[in-house]
């Protein structure tokens, strides 16, 4: 008797008698706030996976800019050694000084009023 039950009420189910029988409307509202909460829970995961994608394209643009900061600044220190300035100062006929600069000394007066 239970086993017939059960297979009629599934049958019930299958067939959509539910949505037909006398509290149908409940039943229908219950559809479409579980339709609606369907259609809110796939757009929230769509802007999370969208989020996930940008922040991967993000992370990838700082690496690239890291790399590139790090070229450019050995480039300038290379520019900055004393080697390499005399290389293009001397292009332009400019030397450097075969004298050392001399250090000069000045003594303070102690004047009195």
């Amino acid at each position: 008797m239970a086993k017939n039950k059960v297979k009629t009420g599934v049958l019930d189910l299958l067939k959509g008698k539910f949505l037909v029988s006398g509290d149908a409307p409940k039943n229908w509202l219950f559809i479409i706030f579980i339709s609606f909460l369907a259609t809110v829970m796939i757009s929230s995961s769509h802007s999370a996976d969208q989020k996930v994608h940008r922040i991967a394209l993000l992370n990838e643009e700082v690496k690239e800019l890291r790399n590139e900061f790090v070229d450019m600044r050995s480039d300038v220190q290379q520019l900055k050694l004393e080697s390499s300035i005399t290389g293009k100062i001397s292009e332009k006929g400019l030397f450097p000084s075969e004298t050392p600069p001399q250090k000069i000394k000045v003594k303070s007066l102690n004047v009195e009023e």
